[in-house]
């Protein structure tokens, strides 16, 4: 694990009028964050796409494309040029039939060094997610290095040691922890999440409230950054009533606190880190030492009662 400080930039956007445009446009945001000092910059959940899980629809999955593919390529280019690294969300076309929601990491020197898909698939109104996305593979992950761990990946960049998760992803515990395990000093969640209209009135502020407290709390628990990129803006889409994403992208230190916080409109943020800080934390709340790993197994079970 790395020891020097390190910044961290995520970009905050809505969807542009077509792919390449909002490609386009994510290139230059990525040289702003840069310019600002970000090392490690990511994007938001199928960031060069509208969110087009509100409806099955079988032509979406000509959006997808594989991994290296054309997005990923310029990326790699990119992080090239401007010596950072760049996480890169996209839809995947894996093999015919199998796609995946996914996100490539681009080390500083251009390199793909992997991939990670989204384990935690959602199947709710507007978000049928499990129509287009094969879950994660449990037996595809660090197993050489970390044979008990299952599914999630941590890489070695040249400025930190990160770890990603996917938007509903960030819900779990389990999925935090054993990231934190593998030795990330921060976890970044690229996300799509947002309101249903005829929602917002009543629940809008407490789901927001909800999502936010809920990654606080892996920072917490983990003693890790956690960095959250959301999209922004109404998504319209024939037959529903849309989805409003509510942005609000933060990064949140090891203590919870939020040191970085956008609103509701695009928004590059940046933010230091600093592994000290990692390390202060743990050793005055040593939530991984006093782990009791000998009473979990209960854990594998779908449900106790």
């Amino acid at each position: 694990m790395g020891r020097e400080p390190f910044t961290i930039g995520i970009v905050q956007d809505a969807v542009a009028q077509t792919p390449q445009a909002t490609l386009d446009r994510a290139v230059g945001q990525i040289r702003e964050a840069a310019r600002r000092g970000a090392q490690i910059v990511c994007l938001q959940e199928m960031f060069n796409s509208h969110y087009f899980c509100q409806r099955q629809n079988t032509e979406r999955f000509d959006i997808a494309e594989p991994i290296p593919g054309p997005v990923t390529d310029r990326m790699q280019a990119l992080a090239k040029e401007l010596d950072v690294v760049i996480i890169v969300p996209i839809f995947q076309r894996q093999a015919a039939g199998v796609y995946r929601n996914s996100a490539a990491v681009i080390d500083a020197d251009g390199s793909l060094l992997g991939v990670y898909h989204k384990m935690h698939i959602p199947d709710d109104p507007l978000y049928y997610e499990k129509y287009y996305f094969t879950p994660g593979d449990a037996n595809q992950t660090q197993q050489d290095e970390h044979p008990g761990a299952s599914g999630f990946k941590v890489w070695k960049t040249r400025y930190a040691d990160i770890g990603v998760l996917i938007c509903w992803d960030q819900w779990y515990p389990e999925a935090a922890r054993i990231t934190a395990l593998l030795g990330a000093q921060v976890i970044f969640y690229p996300t799509a999440i947002g309101w249903h209209p005829a929602e917002k009135a009543e629940f809008g502020a407490a789901q927001m409230d909800a999502w936010r407290t809920m990654q606080r709390a892996h920072a917490i628990a983990n003693g890790v950054y956690v960095a959250a990129p959301n999209r922004v803006g109404f998504e319209e889409e024939p037959g529903t009533d849309g989805i409003e994403f509510f942005g609000h992208s933060f990064v949140s230190d090891p203590f919870g606190r939020l040191i970085a916080e956008a609103g509701q409109e695009p928004t590059i943020l940046v933010a230091k880190c600093d592994p000290a800080l990692i390390e202060d934390t743990r050793r005055n709340w040593p939530f991984l030492r006093d782990r009791r790993i000998d009473a979990y197994a209960p854990i594998l079970n779908r449900y106790l009662g």
